[in-house]
């Protein structure tokens, strides 16, 4: 009398109704430690480098009712884990990038300090290198003309940023 009424709900329902609310609770785990670990390469790469240095723009939210709060569907849910994914995925390899032209610059830069002669007029940057500041590490020939001639060459920090207008 009571099934027939819908005040007892039968046992299929109740074990779907908890197979979704446990699906909902894992996908908003996942969903929760994709967004961790992006906000983390975010803020490496501010760390690292310029504002923007993984480029792309901020996610835009998806199609939602104004004024009215929602629960994502199952669907709507994996879609949201999977852009996650898809971000992280990008800012790592953006990361990965930015690290590998960084190593780049610090052996140049070695280079240039052990030898100078052989990397004459070469310049890096201390933004390139990812230190802070304005500094520029260039190969300059030591007493102008004369140096350039007889091969004196060094290696010249520059004083950094020069002075606000």
């Amino acid at each position: 009398m009571l099934l027939r009424a819908g005040l007892v709900r039968p046992l299929e329902a109740d074990a779907a109704i908890d197979a979704q609310r446990v699906a909902r609770a894992e996908l908003r785990r996942q969903i929760a430690g994709l967004e961790r670990q992006l906000s983390d390469a975010l803020v490496t790469a501010f760390a690292q480098a310029a504002p923007g240095a993984l480029g792309g723009e901020p996610p835009t939210p998806g199609e939602r009712r104004a004024g009215c709060p929602r629960v994502l569907s199952l669907g709507e849910l994996e879609a949201v884990r999977d852009d996650l994914a898809a971000r992280l995925s990008d800012a790592r390899a953006r990361l990965t990038d930015l690290g590998e032209r960084q190593e780049a610059a610090r052996v140049l830069r070695e280079r240039m300090l052990l030898e100078p002669g052989r990397h004459r007029f070469a310049r890096v940057s201390s933004r390139e290198l990812g230190e802070g500041g304005c500094g520029v590490y260039q190969v300059r020939p030591r007493l102008g003309l004369i140096g350039m001639f007889m091969g004196w060459w060094q290696v010249k920090l520059s004083s950094g940023c020069p002075l606000a207008a």
